[in-house]
């Protein structure tokens, strides 16, 4: 078929006429699909069942030290625990503090010690006249949520095929007090998938900030997260490149197990330097007087080491891969080889980036809502919620059965066509 460009106005006209019968046909169906979030689906939770029964009360509760798991104490987290998020994230056991669930918990707390207490003793950011917030985009809208909350000021910086633009991270850190931090997910960006290159992450190690609290929040979502087995990207350890640099304080280096086992119900962990990890132990004091040991042991009694986790996660992309393989087939068909919008295709993480024509994104979305389709609010993977060309839609393709997400891209691929033709127009 033609490149919508190339049509004339007729043609036009009657595609849109074919569109939106197809549309209200679709419609009439009541479907109610979700591409909405990066969820696992109920076969990917099945994956870590087993992980019910490596405890009972047969098997014992005490970890390697003899520490009872049962019990309070083991601020930091059980030293096997430890070891295993450092695996995962490529770092040493001696960076690491282990916590419960949630890494966006542990990024929440971070950024609200830093703003009543200030960092490592510096004046707590809520005292200061402005605090502001480098934000690659597009980016994860609920990094964006938590520094939104706080009401710190954010920053727009554009993502390159490497990573954030470094010459305007550069500029703002090293030049501008008030820049605190900069939020980032190295290893398949959320949501276009981009991995970032070695020299970008040299660069981010030999930061000179004019703050002397100014934090990297390295968000290590999806660093075993791979779609394909002859594709794995590694990258360097920034914990490691910033001790280098000389600046061994920089980084806030984050992770878990959300979508390695159970996203509820799994553990995560940090790595840091000594004086951080000094630092936020003795906040930790009062918060807590330990974390869920006995769910940081079932972990490591599951997936045991590096080479278990990898086992895991190539059962992980092989339910994914087809969903992916299959929403990328519909976008190339029936969008980009007729000249309608672009994509990445992603080689790991969870979700694709489709870049509709500029000015179409919420008009696409409100047509799939009403057609039984959830997606992505149009601007969630900007600051504030605000896109400035109205284009980037983030595609989840994990949660919906196959058969549900074909119909749903379809549906998806239709919206796109009404909303381009009827720019056109």
């Amino acid at each position: 078929m033609k490149a919508l460009e190339e049509m004339s106005r007729e043609e036009l006209l009657q595609e849109k006429q074919e569109l939106l019968q197809a549309y209200e046909d679709y419609q009439k169906r009541g479907l109610k699909l979700n591409m909405a979030r990066g969820k696992p689906s109920l076969e990917q939770l099945n994956l870590s069942l087993s992980m019910m029964d490596v405890m009972n009360s047969y098997n014992g509760m005490a970890a390697e030290n003899g520490t009872d798991c049962r019990n309070y104490g083991e601020l930091e987290g059980i030293e096997e625990a430890r070891r295993l998020i450092a695996e995962i994230m490529d770092t040493t056991p001696d960076h690491v503090i282990c916590f419960g669930n949630s890494s966006l918990n542990v990024m929440y707390d971070m950024v609200a010690r830093a703003w009543s207490h200030g960092v490592c003793g510096s004046t707590p950011w809520g005292k200061l006249p402005e605090v502001k917030f480098l934000c690659p985009v597009p980016g994860y809208d609920r990094h964006f949520a938590i520094t939104e909350f706080f009401g710190i000021e954010m920053i727009n910086i554009p993502m390159t095929e490497t990573g954030p633009d470094m010459d305007l991270v550069e500029k703002y850190v090293n030049t501008d007090p008030a820049v605190k931090g900069i939020w980032c997910v190295p290893k398949f960006t959320n949501p276009e998938g981009i991995v970032y290159s070695d020299e970008t992450v040299r660069r981010f190690a030999r930061l000179t900030p004019a703050a002397e609290d100014f934090r990297i929040f390295w968000d290590n979502a999806y660093s075993v997260h791979y779609l394909y087995e002859d594709c794995k990207p590694q990258i360097p350890d920034l914990v490691k490149e910033c001790e280098i640099a000389g600046h061994p304080d920089m980084v806030y280096k984050f992770a878990s197990t959300s979508k390695i086992t159970f996203p509820g119900s799994g553990i995560s962990g940090m790595a840091v330097s000594k004086k951080n990890r000094d630092s936020i132990l003795e906040m930790m004091k009062i918060q807590t007087i330990g974390p869920d040991k006995v769910n940081q042991l079932r972990h490591v009694r599951f997936l045991k080491n590096a080479e278990g986790v990898a086992a895991q996660m190539k059962k992980h992309a092989d339910i994914l891969r087809p969903k992916f393989e299959m929403v990328e087939l519909v976008l190339e068909q029936a969008l980009v080889s007729r000249g309608i919008g672009s994509f990445r295709k992603p080689l790991g993480g969870y979700f694709i980036a489709y870049h509709a024509p500029q000015g179409t994104a919420k008009r696409i979305i409100s047509l799939a809502k009403d057609c039984g389709v959830t997606m992505t609010e149009a601007g969630a993977p900007f600051p504030y919620g605000k896109d400035p060309e109205d284009s980037v839609i983030r595609i989840a393709p994990s949660f919906p059965p196959l058969d549900e997400l074909t119909e749903a891209a379809k549906i998806f691929a239709i919206c796109v066509k009404i909303a381009a033709i009827e720019k056109m127009l």
